[in-house]
């Protein structure tokens, strides 16, 4: 049985469709658009240009975004559903209230942006691109993040289960206060003197993987 999980999105699964894909791609051509109080089902966006727009209680289930430039764009109670994202990028936006369930979002950009009370769960970022980016309030679940980068970003109240972090860049991240202990925590990329480890929570099995890793020998029985 599926682990119950919470988002933080203020708008209903079942919310009505009052717009279409051709006013869509209207509104986002009209640069600083505002997409409001919509569902979009089985959407598909591919090198379109959301010119800045602002996604305000929208639900988008089964879309498919390929090479869209969200750049810029604020997304406010807004919920992704078994959407697929390539080649997309978010840089400088900003999320507030967002979640994003069932979701393949590879290589996903978001460098420069904010994300304030953002659910992810059963979803793929790997690769993804979180460098400077100011998060506060994160929730993830059951989510991939391999070989993702989250360099020199700033972290508050963040929340991991079950997620995987496998060669997760945090250069220049403090990981101060974050649990990772029951996710896939191995080979992560650091500074030289390891700083950003510092006050993170692991397991006991993690913490005999990093000793490894900052030269340390465990005596055997």
């Amino acid at each position: 049985m599926a682990r119950a999980f919470k988002g933080f999105a203020g708008v209903s699964d079942v919310i009505g469709a009052h717009m279409d894909a051709d006013d869509l791609r209207d509104v986002m051509a009209e640069g600083d658009g505002l997409v409001a109080n919509t569902g979009l089902s089985d959407l598909e966006l591919v090198w379109e240009d959301a010119g800045a727009a602002t996604f305000d209680t929208v639900a988008f289930h089964g879309c498919l975004f390929e090479s869209v430039d969200f750049t810029g764009c604020t997304f406010r109670d807004v919920r992704f559903t078994g959407c697929r994202f390539i080649r997309c990028t978010m840089d400088r936006a900003w999320l507030n209230r967002v979640d994003f369930a069932d979701c393949s979002a590879p290589g996903l950009s978001l460098m420069q942006a904010r994300l304030s009370s953002v659910s992810m769960a059963s979803s793929d970022l790997s690769y993804a691109n979180l460098s400077e980016t100011s998060i506060d309030r994160l929730r993830a679940d059951r989510t991939r993040f391999t070989e993702a980068a989250l360099q020199r970003a700033r972290l508050k109240r963040v929340e991991l289960a079950g997620c995987d972090l496998t060669r997760l860049d945090v250069f220049g991240t403090p990981l101060s206060g974050i649990d990772v202990s029951s996710c896939d925590f191995a080979a992560p990329v650091l500074s030289a003197d390891f700083r950003e480890l510092r006050g993170c929570t692991v397991s006991p099995e993690q913490a005999l993987a990093l000793a490894e890793l900052l030269g340390v020998r465990i005596a055997e029985d």
